[in-house]
């Protein structure tokens, strides 16, 4: 255990609470609720429905199909979820509306001292709720959920596993897909054949200027085969446009080999 207290504390609300508490003992999140790295807890916002059904959805205005989260019960949740963390701790909503969480998304949370994680449901929140207790919205997709509950266990398990002492290696975090705006390079292990396919001699040389040369021009290629987007944006290192030519004139020898059989 951390006795100088957890490194960061999440609140999650939602209506399904034993739906994310089944996953917090599991794995990364795991490990690092054990060791004290971090705290995350649950809010019921049915705890704060004041009739006997505890309702906490109502039809909405204007009509339509589905059901709407109403204000009251969910403003009160969100308040004492809030009311456990650091002062300044951002309400965040996990909306289809939001801005997309990536990686660089992760490192920044991962940076606080805590956050709130409000889970929708059904067709959505009142959006007084948003205009007056959230303070931002994050998205983990373009595709629809159930509720929100999924993506708050992402955002969480993301978030966490970039907290010093939770990985068992600490370079892990740093050496994964997106971590340097990259997709990760292929990653081998025992038995050095399989199938007719071969260990890359490279990687069992034994020099690791020729290994991290190999996997940066792995990592390059990639991406831009399979997410050019992440290339956009991105200023090439002389290094790097050179590695990029060499997989690219390799990979096309391949495919010209090939169509020749």
């Amino acid at each position: 255990m951390n006795a100088a207290g957890p490194r960061l504390a999440v609140e999650v609300v939602t209506l399904f609470p034993d739906a994310v508490r089944a996953q917090l003992g599991v794995g990364v999140v795991g490990r690092a609720i054990e060791r004290g790295i971090a705290r995350v807890g649950v809010e019921d916002p049915r705890a704060y429905a004041k009739d006997v059904h505890r309702t906490v959805d109502d039809r909405p205005y204007g009509g339509g199909p589905g059901m709407v989260l109403k204000v009251e019960p969910l403003a009160t949740a969100i308040a004492s979820a809030s009311a456990r963390l650091p002062a300044g701790s951002p309400r965040i909503y996990l909306s289809a509306q939001g801005r997309r969480f990536d990686q660089a998304a992760a490192r920044r949370l991962a940076g606080l001292e805590g956050f709130v994680l409000v889970a929708g449901r059904y067709e959505g929140v009142d959006e007084r709720l948003v205009e007056e207790a959230i303070d931002e919205e994050l998205s983990i997709g373009d595709y629809v959920l159930s509720g929100g509950e999924l993506a708050a266990l992402v955002v969480v398990d993301a978030t966490l596993r970039l907290l010093p002492g939770v990985l068992g290696d600490a370079d892990s975090a740093e050496q994964e897909s997106f971590a340097a705006g990259l997709l990760d390079w292929p990653h081998y292990t025992r038995p050095d054949e399989w199938r007719g396919r071969e260990v890359p001699a490279v990687l069992k040389g034994g020099d690791h200027a020729a290994i991290r040369r190999w996997r940066l021009k792995e990592a390059l290629g990639r991406t831009a085969a399979r997410r050019p987007d992440l290339l956009a944006g991105r200023e090439l290192t002389s290094e790097e446009q050179r590695l990029l030519a060499e997989y690219r004139e390799e990979h096309e020898s391949c495919r010209t080999k090939s169509s020749r059989k």
